[in-house]
């Protein structure tokens, strides 16, 4: 996280509640941990209020940022079973997953109607990701066809759209 991110700048989790979340990463196996306000956020790479994951657990609070949920839910998703059973706060990985990760949160804001897309290209760009083309919507629309491909090859999404595909 960049140092100086505005977190009121952001939408924060309150604002969408916890069902969206577990409903979507649900779908993946994916469990979530909401903890009270002011609480430790376990397995949290950037500190609180950013989420944190432990193992097949997503950690989040109230005033975690949605971007900072979808990114790190998307990591796990991402991820192997054998890096899913070892893991603990850093998801490691290199420059091309991270890209997919970026995408996939992207492709998975928009299936949140409190969330969506536009919203999630703002939050990414306040939060500090830098991308070649100076913001998360450009690189999306226009540099992103390495991170579509990783995910495609993969089997999480859909090669001839951008339909996400739930692994069985």
């Amino acid at each position: 996280m960049s140092e100086s991110v505005d977190l009121d700048a952001v939408l924060q989790a309150h604002a969408v509640g916890r069902l969206p979340f577990e409903q979507l990463f649900l779908r993946f196996g994916l469990k979530l941990s909401w903890h009270q306000m002011g609480a430790p956020i376990p397995g949290s790479f950037w500190g609180e209020p950013e989420a944190g994951l432990i193992g097949e657990t997503l950690h989040a609070r109230d005033d975690t940022p949605v971007q900072s949920i979808l990114h790190e839910g998307c990591h796990w998703i991402c991820l192997s079973p054998e890096r899913r059973a070892t893991l603990h706060t850093n998801v490691g990985g290199s420059a091309q997953e991270e890209c997919a990760v970026c995408y996939l949160q992207i492709l998975l804001a928009g299936n949140i109607e409190a969330v969506g897309r536009a919203r999630m290209f703002s939050d990414m760009d306040a939060w500090g990701y830098s991308f070649r083309h100076g913001s998360a919507s450009r690189w999306f629309l226009h540099d992103a066809e390495d991170a579509r491909d990783w995910l495609i090859q993969r089997g999480l999404l859909c090669a001839t759209s951008d339909r996400v595909l739930v692994p069985s």
